[in-house]
Formats: C-alpha cells, sequence, structure tokens
C-alpha cells in the first residue's frame, strides 16, 4: 500500500511540475512575441529552452510513467472504466499541447514566429481547461 501511496503522490507531484511548464511557457511566448530588442528576445530564448527541456519533459515522461504505474496496480478496474478512458485521452491532448508548445520554442529559437502575443495568450488557456476536467475526472469519477 505504501508503494501505490508513494507512486500517487509523485505522480501528483511530476503533474504539477508538468503544468507549471505548461502554464508558464505560452506567457513566455506572450512576451516573446511583443518582445524587439535583441536583449530580451535572446533571453527569452533562452527561457523557453531551458523551461521547455530542463523542466516541462521530465515532468511529462515522470508523470505518464507514474500514471503507469498507478494504472498496473488494478489494471482490470482502471482499464474497464469509462472515466479512465475520457481521462486517459485528455491526457493524450495534455500530451499534443506539450509537443506544439514545443514547436513553438522551436519557432521562436529560429525566429520564424509568425504568431501574435495575442494568440498566445489563448493558447495559454488551454492547460488550465484540461487540468480542470482531468482532476474532475480523477478525483469524482462521474461514470
Amino acid at each position: 500500500m505504501l508503494g501505490m501511496l508513494m507512486a500517487k503522490a509523485l505522480h501528483i507531484i511530476a503533474m504539477v511540475a508538468w503544468f507549471a511548464g505548461l502554464f508558464y511557457l505560452p506567457r513566455l511566448f506572450v512576451y516573446h512575441a511583443d518582445a524587439h530588442d535583441e536583449l530580451s528576445i535572446a533571453r527569452f530564448k533562452i527561457m523557453e529552452r531551458r523551461l521547455y527541456y530542463a523542466i516541462t519533459w521530465p515532468a511529462a515522461i515522470a508523470t505518464t510513467l507514474l500514471g503507469l504505474v498507478l494504472i498496473s496496480y488494478n489494471p482490470h478496474y482502471y482499464l474497464k472504466s469509462d472515466w479512465m478512458h475520457l481521462k486517459l485521452s485528455l491526457v493524450i491532448l495534455v500530451w499534443l499541447y506539450h509537443l506544439a508548445c514545443g514547436s513553438f520554442v522551436k519557432k521562436f529559437a529560429h525566429d520564424k514566429n509568425v504568431r501574435s502575443a495575442y494568440f498566445y495568450r489563448v493558447v495559454n488557456e488551454i492547460p488550465t481547461l484540461l487540468l480542470i476536467a482531468i482532476v474532475i475526472l480523477a478525483v469524482v469519477k462521474p461514470f
């Protein structure tokens, strides 16, 4: 039981770190899209690269692996639960969002961004909606 509880705690910690990165990265894109001086642009490139590769990626991998560990404790129950199917579908959307952010990081790194700061403000709301739905599904298990 302690193993499962520790896995759950670590899963939640990794998920918080992953989402912190997914919340902050598009905010950096907003500021980067509005930046015009070379010093600011260079600074945003460094911040975006470090956040994405040093924090967000490891947290995403840890979240996913620990989630699989948790499922392995009772796969029969979890893999037959409708709420888990929906949750896992939303986690796939989180991964797609994560990868899209990586694409934006690369575009900014090569000075190829064509999106406005407004676009990134809107994009910045997506992980919040996904997080709300995922947490409600995991806690309430509505189906």
